[in-house]
């Protein structure tokens, strides 16, 4: 079958339950149920109707608001369980197989499977892309798969329904002998309450706030430009939030943003004065001692081929200078950078004089870089100190062994041999900024500590997300349909007198059954118009207040 012919003429798409025309019901279904089924006008869904071929079964699955519900929930369990660890933006790794190994070293065999299944970059995974995919093709399949039924049904409804379709609503009774006409007094007291009224004969029916039917829809294109808005994250070059950290002097390729490098060409931190602040500054300065009142990056902006760290910022083309300040970021080519975090005095080089420790005769003083240490250090005349092993972030010794659990300078140690023309065989000596360490015994030489330079760094946010119009504009139309469907409501009121005196009344409305109500109660009021009964609470006569007959 390809269509359902009502006994009124009308051709119906199989599947419906009540005819677009008549309004009588079709199928054994709806004609065993006391009141209609209005929620999608009794009209023909496909997701209702065909379930043979493949598209047919996909088409159902993705319609049906429990597969919507389930998705949801997983997308739900997904987040919780990546908040059992920290996701990788927040380790300490530079790229993947460091974040690897981080997860298998903080959190065992755990941690392990955690980031092998894609847990730690949650967001970004293909299966959680994969997920908020379906759920988009699950609110678009099921939007259609009601929505266009619903609209021909509401484009195509007569003024005149069939007797067995007015009496299925909820609200609905009739009277008879009324020879007077009625219908030109409520299309009058209708009109009154912004009713949109239609006449044909000897029928009328009063309709408003249809659009409040389309709220549901709405939100959901809303919803779905939204996700697909998340989705285009994934696009490289689409979405970027890299964190830089950047020391002072230092000039960096800016990750996320190819061709472009920063130099670091100083950090300035102010505090306020307690002497020149306000009351409120001065109380909490007693109170926690210090209170930054400003920290910037001064930057300048590069442009170059290649892509690795360049320490010669002339090799390149200088495009602009300026600060970065919390709250105001650095901008180019839809591109901030932002001042987030800082660190202060940071160990850059520390100065060492060779010397006799007895008679403390010195023999040459030298500097090591702590970020890259030379091998050796000749100091003339046969003096040399040569660095076996460095120790950025000295921790302790691990079977013997010495430790260190990161690459800055935190606590920074060194192994060294101390050549001399005294001394057949080099001493060797290992150094930590308040103690040094014999492990041969008792030498005679010793590095003695003379300054110490130090350096800032900044802690930068770099960021791009050409999708937030997208998310703004979806999230806007999301909120249109909520309100939309939550502040209004579709009533409608048919009445339908016949030349035998027959009078028929019915209304209708998607929900807020006192909005319409006291409508019927107004239409009603001080005319021979039968007042309807509300069938599933015969009860309720309809009789409201003076001056609460209208809303």
């Amino acid at each position: 079958m390809k269509s359902l012919e009502c006994k009124c003429g009308h051709i119906n798409p199989v599947g419906t339950q009540l005819c677009e025309s008549c309004g009588r019901p079709l199928t054994e279904e709806a004609i065993n149920k006391p009141l209609a089924d209005m929620r999608y006008e009794g009209s023909a869904r496909r997701s209702q109707t065909y379930n043979k071929t493949i598209i047919d079964k996909i088409w159902n699955f993705f319609s049906s608001v429990k597969v919507g519900m389930w998705i949801i929930v997983a997308i739900l369990v997904a987040a919780a369980i990546g908040t059992i660890l920290p996701q990788v933006f927040y380790v300490p790794a530079n790229n993947a197989s460091e974040a690897a190994a981080y997860y298998e070293r903080i959190y065992g065999t755990f941690g392990k499977i955690y980031n092998d299944l894609g847990l730690s970059d949650l967001y970004s995974s293909w299966w959680f892309q994969g997920l908020i995919g379906m759920l988009g093709i699950s609110l678009i399949v099921a939007s259609l798969d009601r929505v266009i039924p619903l609209y021909k049904s509401l484009k195509k409804q007569k003024v005149k329904r069939h007797t067995s379709f007015l009496q299925r609503q909820r609200l609905y009774t009739k009277a008879e002998n009324i020879t007077e006409d009625v219908l030109t007094p409520a299309e009058k007291k209708l009109k009154e309450l912004k009713y949109t009224v239609r006449r044909e004969d000897g029928a009328l029916l009063a309709e408003r706030g249809r659009f409040s039917r389309w709220g549901p829809y709405v939100n959901h294109l809303g919803l779905i430009i939204f996700l697909g808005g998340v989705m285009l994250r994934a696009i490289p070059g689409v979405y970027v939030d890299e964190q830089l950290w950047i020391r002072e002097g230092e000039t960096l390729a800016v990750p996320g943003a190819s061709g472009y490098f920063i130099q670091n060409n100083g950090f300035e931190f102010d505090v306020y004065d307690k002497d020149s602040s306000n009351e409120v500054f001065s109380d909490a300065i007693d109170r926690v001692g210090t209170i930054a009142s400003n920290y910037q990056t001064n930057l300048t902006l590069f442009e170059g081929a290649n892509q690795e760290v360049v320490g010669d910022p002339g090799e390149l083309e200088e495009i602009k200078s300026g600060p970065t300040i919390v709250n105001k970021p650095f901008k180019f080519d839809s591109y901030n950078i932002y001042q987030v975090d800082f660190r202060l005095d940071e160990l850059k080089a520390m100065t060492f004089n060779l010397e006799n420790k007895e008679s403390g005769e010195q023999f040459g003083e030298f500097t090591i870089d702590l970020i890259e240490p030379e091998p050796e250090y000749d100091l003339g005349n046969g003096y040399k100190v040569e660095l076996v092993d460095y120790y950025a972030d000295f921790t302790g010794f691990e079977d013997g062994e010495p430790q260190s659990k990161s690459p800055i300078p935190n606590n920074p140690a060194f192994l060294v041999r101390m050549y001399t023309p005294d001394k057949p065989e080099p001493e060797t000596s290992f150094v930590l900024i308040r103690e040094t360490i014999e492990p041969f015994g008792e030498n005679t030489h010793k590095l003695k500590f003379q300054a110490a330079e130090t350096r800032d760094i900044s802690g930068l946010t770099v960021r791009k997300d050409l999708t937030l119009p997208i998310l703004m504009i979806g999230g806007l139309i999301f909120m249109i349909g909520v309100a939309q469907g939550s502040y209004w409501n579709h009533r409608r009121i048919w009445i339908q007198q016949t030349e035998t005196g027959e009078v028929v009344i019915a209304g209708h409305t998607n929900k807020n059954w006192n909005s319409v109500k006291k409508d019927l109660y107004y239409v009603t009021k001080d005319t021979k118009i039968p007042r309807p009964v509300d069938q599933q609470d015969p009860e309720d006569d309809l009789d409201f207040e003076e001056g609460d007959e209208t809303s």
